[in-house]
């Protein structure tokens, strides 16, 4: 059996953490252990990266053209180090987060140049192309909030956190329409109703995948 690449997307506070862990818990229960890693981060560089652009001080004046700098050289780092050789070795890789991110931050809310952006995508990924793509989708306000009251006293603060809500419209607009342009790999659940409604919804999308990893994952 080959592997399968699955990616999270959705804006901030839409439950990709909450849903990534029933998913692993889920696939436990059927004998699947699956490799989860997240974006940006996932490797020792990938990490020193994340902390730059989310949570250092020193990330506050960066424009976006570093940003994307940056997440394109996290995102080369993990599917060298990490993605490929776990895909190789026929794994279920599960991303929180990967290019379609870069999209729709850097090339719809940051309003750079998609060209540039789907670039800076083809070389960082090569023919690392998800399996498909999970998209939580909700309400940008309610995800906003969702995101800021949630998170202890205690931790990091979140530079994409901070952002206005105009910023996480257009980041909900941009991947609905990305969802638009890429109907097969790309699959928008609403992830507004409770965490087991949701679940529900993406099982009934991985069964339909018709990829043998996940029979039996939902019974």
């Amino acid at each position: 059996m080959a592997g399968f690449f699955l990616t999270f997307e959705g804006s901030e506070g839409c439950g990709k953490s909450t849903q990534i862990e029933r998913l692993v818990t889920a696939c436990g229960k059927t004998g699947v252990s699956p490799l989860v890693t997240r974006e940006p981060g996932g490797t020792l560089v990938g990490e020193e990266i994340r902390n730059l652009l989310k949570h250092s001080h020193a990330g506050d004046a960066m424009v976006p053209e570093s940003e994307l700098l940056l997440f394109s050289a996290s995102r080369a780092q993990l599917v060298c180090e990490v993605i490929i050789p776990a895909l190789e070795n026929e794994r279920l890789v599960i991303c929180d987060r990967f290019f379609d991110s870069t999209t729709v931050y850097q090339g719809v809310a940051r309003r750079l140049d998609p060209v540039d952006v789907a670039t800076m995508n083809r070389f960082a990924v090569g023919t690392c192309i998800p399996d498909l793509t999970i998209v939580l989708d909700m309400d940008a306000q309610v995800a906003l909030q969702r995101a800021r009251t949630g998170r202890g006293a205690a931790a990091l603060r979140d530079r994409m956190e901070e952002q206005e809500k105009e910023f996480y419209e257009a980041v909900r607009a941009g991947y609905l329409a990305l969802a638009k342009t890429e109907p097969k790999r790309v699959r928008v659940v609403d992830s507004s109703g409770t965490p087991d409604e949701t679940f529900e919804a993406i099982c009934k999308i991985l069964l339909e995948s018709g990829h043998g990893i996940f029979q039996g994952l939902c019974a």
